[in-house]
């Protein structure tokens, strides 16, 4: 019979793990950091953010309006990171070598990224264009 693995006493000895709580902080900020350096789609999704932020603001969106808003920016950004790090993960795996499933592996994250900016789209058509008509 297989000994059973305790992951939770693996997880101490694994490369990096933090004990200290700002460490921890100071790790997660440099990786929102890299991915601010790195990507220009998260640089465009920003840009997209503030401006959709702002559009809401002169539009005087309801608060509940501004916490969907807020929300839907969060999980589009949050995916990007996500795709980032499975990106890299991949290419540290594969190398320059080519590979089917990496594509596949890249190619279906990217894919979850894009989903989620359509549904952005959708949600700031459902947000903006009823405050738009008042307008005109």
């Amino acid at each position: 019979m297989k000994k059973k693995i305790n992951y939770f006493e693996n997880r101490k000895e694994s490369y990096k793990t933090s004990s200290n709580v700002f460490k921890s902080f100071k790790y997660a900020f440099s990786g929102i950091s890299y991915v601010l350096k790195s990507s220009r789609n998260f640089k465009i999704q920003l840009i997209f953010a503030f401006t959709s932020l702002i559009i809401g603001f002169l539009l005087k969106i309801s608060l509940s309006n501004y916490v969907i808003l807020i929300a839907t920016i969060m999980s589009v950004l949050i995916l990007e990171i996500l795709n980032t790090s499975i990106e890299s993960i991949v290419d540290l795996v594969v190398k320059k070598e080519f590979s089917i499933l990496a594509k596949i592996s890249k190619d279906t994250s990217a894919g979850a990224v894009l989903l989620a900016s359509i549904n952005s789209v959708i949600i700031a058509v459902y947000i903006f264009v009823p405050k738009i008509k008042l307008l005109f």
